[in-house]
């Protein structure tokens, strides 16, 4: 390449940057910006009387696992704290599980239709997405409630003698996450059922392979990109539900974004809610790498 080309190349690389630049600029105030101001507000001092004072401090980041407690005047675990990363966390696996176990068996139901049929299942399982989120929760919420459908339905057929208390526990906090996420974990697994090859299947049975081996050894190694894809769709939505939780657990089972906007509004500890956002951020962003680590693994061994 002659020195003329050379700096032709550099010339237009040069303006590709100059016009990217107000969208560069943009995308930093709209999102690292706010991250940034959310980092710094974590690693200042929490003010009595709300707010903060701009002073270095960690007692966010420590208040996240201790309590000082002013009567010992020493450091104890927060438990309740811990209490509520464990219930994040175990709903959040939860929510991932029985979205898989119901989704899986409606994927495969709708790839498995005529080609003509297939957008019309699709469009009703894509039908919740047209609510708004706070809608959909009161609905089921009016589905569970103690006078709702499903305790009224079974009183009428003597299956219970009283209402069922679903609301406001840790099982309705699990059921209303499952039917809200529930097609984040769908159209995953369609797309990639829907690429199946089902000879797969007829050669399985010829070597005498019975169901379930067939599903283990065969179906399950194949739409694999689809599990993990659904499960991160379906586990980093469902760690950082806030409308959710408030409305069907009542606030008595708190989540981590629950948390967070307590210390915001009424705690009036800017430094630990911040601290417990970058901590949220922090699990997602590590479910989001082991995700591209294993599809990046998976599509190696494709070509390979």
């Amino acid at each position: 390449m002659s020195p003329a080309e050379e700096n032709a190349v550099r010339t237009s690389a040069r303006n590709g940057w100059l016009l990217s630049l107000p969208a560069l600029v943009v995308l930093f105030l709209a999102a690292a910006g706010p991250l940034i101001i959310v980092v710094w507000y974590s690693f200042l001092t929490a003010n009595d009387t709300g707010g903060i004072i701009r002073t270095f401090s960690v007692e966010g980041w420590k208040g996240i696992f201790l309590t000082y407690d002013i009567f010992e005047e020493k450091y104890a675990l927060a438990d309740a704290h811990l209490t509520i990363f464990w219930r994040s966390v175990w709903l959040s696996l939860a929510t991932t599980v029985l979205t898989f176990a119901i989704g899986f068996p409606t994927a495969w139901f709708i790839a498995t239709r005529p080609v003509q049929q297939r957008p019309m299942w699709l469009f009703l399982i894509t039908i919740p997405f047209w609510t708004n989120l706070l809608i959909r929760t009161f609905a089921i919420n009016e589905v569970i409630r103690n006078e709702g459908i499903l305790n009224t339905a079974l009183m009428w057929l003597g299956v219970i003698d009283a209402p069922l208390q679903i609301v406001y526990t840790e099982v309705a906090v699990l059921i209303g996450m499952t039917y809200v996420y529930l097609p984040l974990m769908v159209l995953p697994l369609y797309a990639t059922i829907e690429r199946f090859d089902m000879r797969l299947l007829e050669a399985s049975y010829d070597l005498y392979a019975s169901r379930w081996h067939t599903l283990r050894r065969v179906i399950l190694p194949i739409v694999k990109p689809g599990i993990v894809a659904g499960s991160i769709l379906v586990f980093v939505p469902s760690l950082g539900a806030y409308v959710t939780p408030r409305i069907l657990g009542g606030g008595k089972k708190m989540m981590i974004g629950n948390f967070i906007e307590l210390q915001f509004l009424q705690g009036k500890n800017w430094p630990l809610g911040a601290a417990l956002s970058v901590l949220l951020l922090i699990i997602v962003t590590a479910a989001l790498l082991v995700y591209v680590r294993v599809a990046n693994r998976d599509r190696s061994q494709g070509h390979g």
